[in-house]
């Protein structure tokens, strides 16, 4: 029912209820994901309902809109590099790699092709890396 959110908890009766509905419950906050412990939810909540804040909590549109000063639509792994980087101030590609839910040390350009991508669209100084950190340059 939650697969694919990311969420911290540190409640342990939350950690089980979100366990069950297939969340990735965290084990420390990150500034990239949920955090369960800053919403306000109230109790009692049917699994529906608790569904729908944490949909309405990880909509990223908003973030993007602010961003850009209009709407925009991006491809989902794009979308999630631009908030990630939006919400920390920047980070290393392993960083991203982690927020976007892969292991540190996996072999994937996901996130480098993303950057090229987004490079493409909306010019080189969109996504900066200095020493080894990404960040967005125009913002």
């Amino acid at each position: 029912m939650l697969t694919g959110i990311r969420i911290f908890t540190s409640d342990i009766v939350w950690r089980g209820i979100l366990t069950d509905l297939n969340a990735t419950v965290l084990d420390a906050v990150t500034p990239t994901d949920l955090n369960l412990d800053d919403m306000d939810i109230r109790l009692p909540a049917s699994p529906l309902e608790l569904k729908a804040i944490l949909l309405g909590a990880g909509d990223d549109s908003r973030i993007l809109n602010k961003i850009f000063g209009r709407s925009v639509s991006l491809p989902y792994i794009q979308g999630r590099v631009v908030v990630a980087l939006y919400k920390s101030g920047g980070m290393t590609s392993g960083e991203l790699k982690s927020a976007l839910g892969y292991a540190i040390n996996t072999s994937t350009h996901v996130v480098d092709t993303a950057i090229y991508q987004l490079r493409r669209l909306f010019g080189r100084e969109f996504i900066i890396n200095l020493d080894g950190v990404y960040k967005l340059g125009w913002i």
